[in-house]
């Protein structure tokens, strides 16, 4: 029997653009996570000691991946699925130091603006329904999706309910 779903509590939001450390790749998440956690964080934590160092506090933030492929992305083979991992740093950094030559973190400006988005708690295997309903509230609100599927990962994935934020840059529908 499955359990039943939390009700599902969407809305639209402004984000400024962010600094983020990231690691792109292309492949099964299962697969090519295992290189690019300890890349990403391998990366921001030395970037942390360094500014407090110099007396900058700076808390690192959840996770967040991006998903490219255009909406239909979740049915392409895992193996092909093309992704940015990234990690958000404070802005004006530069260069990032660079743990596993074979998975470089570079340097972004990721753009956000106006976004919808949900939390969903549970497997990320059963999220379908709730990415669903995500896109029939953006359509209802008048939007449309104007970039990649985001996911940004409020808890580790063994966690008994995985929490996740989803999230889609978005624009008012024209005409």
């Amino acid at each position: 029997m499955r359990k039943k779903m939390k009700p599902f509590v969407s809305e639209i939001a402004q984000m400024p653009a962010e600094t983020m450390a990231v690691v792109h790749t292309v492949g099964d998440p299962g697969e090519v996570g295992a290189r690019v956690f300890p890349a990403l964080y391998g990366a921001v934590y030395p970037l942390k000691f360094a500014l407090k160092k110099q007396g900058v506090e700076f808390k690192i933030t959840p996770p967040r991946a991006r998903w490219f492929g255009g909406p239909e992305w979740a049915t392409l083979p895992r193996e092909d699925w093309k992704a940015a991992w990234a990690i958000s740093i404070p802005e004006g950094t530069a260069e990032l130091v660079q743990k596993d030559p074979e998975t470089p973190v570079v340097v972004e400006t990721w753009e956000y603006g106006t976004v919808a988005q949900v939390l969903y708690i549970g497997s990320y295997s059963e999220e379908t329904e709730t990415i669903l309903a995500l896109h029939a509230f953006i359509e209802e609100q008048g939007y449309e999706i104007a970039g990649p599927h985001e996911e940004e990962y409020q808890s580790r994935p063994e966690a008994k309910e995985p929490k996740t934020v989803i999230r889609y840059q978005v624009r008012k529908k024209r005409g």
